[in-house]
């Protein structure tokens, strides 16, 4: 592991259901590091453009309405809370219908670029494990470890079957699986933070991997 000698960041990108979010929570729990969801972020500034029934295509508001809103993220023991002006909103934010509705958000450049901000903001205090899509190409370009996971989309359609099903969210795999193949392309084909490989990450296929064995991929590379 890296000397105490400076804070280090841990970029960690991918696509839905490549298992980034349950990796980087471990690689920062178990070296001691803050993590940040950037995507959640997002999430609870969709919730809010959602409940004031902003018009999702208006990217004026939406920029406006991310310079106005406050976004926490708090660790409470093992798990992270999502604060939304100061409601924690974790439990919110997973839905369907709010995961359909991310895309909108994040394709605003002003958008993006309230988050970036606050994003380095918090990354800037301490080392920390970041996950996103564009940690390691736009937010955070000078890392010292970018790594990119992905698996096959029948398997990360699975995965994200099973998150649904776990906190009683109804949905079919068949559903499922068109909505993560139309995520995969709106995140690609965006204009702005748009979901890249970065040319130095290292490269995971976590298809036949169990979560433990990502995860020791990953610190046998930091450590």
């Amino acid at each position: 592991m890296p000397g105490s000698g400076g804070h280090f960041i841990v970029a960690i990108d991918g696509p839905a259901g490549s298992g980034k979010s349950t990796v980087s929570k471990l690689i920062a729990e178990k070296l001691g590091l803050v993590y940040i969801d950037t995507g959640s972020m997002y999430r609870a500034l969709t919730l809010k453009a959602m409940r004031l029934k902003i018009d999702l295509e208006d990217g004026e508001a939406l920029t406006e309405l991310a310079r106005s809103t406050k976004i926490d993220l708090l660790k409470v023991s093992s798990s992270l809370k999502v604060l939304l002006d100061g409601e924690d909103v974790s439990g919110l934010i997973r839905t369907p219908e709010l995961t359909n509705n991310v895309k909108f958000i994040a394709r605003v450049s002003g958008v993006r670029q309230e988050m970036v901000n606050l994003q380095r903001v918090i990354g800037g205090r301490s080392s920390a494990v970041l996950e996103g899509r564009d940690i390691g190409t736009v937010v955070f370009p000078e890392a010292m470890f970018k790594f990119y996971l992905d698996a096959d989309v029948e398997e990360r359609s699975r995965r994200r079957y099973k998150e649904l099903s776990a906190v009683d969210q109804r949905a079919s795999l068949n559903d499922i699986k068109h909505d993560v193949v139309n995520r995969d392309e709106s995140d690609i084909k965006r204009d702005v933070g748009a979901l890249k490989r970065a040319s130095d990450a290292v490269f995971v296929d976590t298809t036949d991997l169990s979560i433990e064995e990502v995860v020791e991929r990953l610190l046998s590379y930091i450590k």
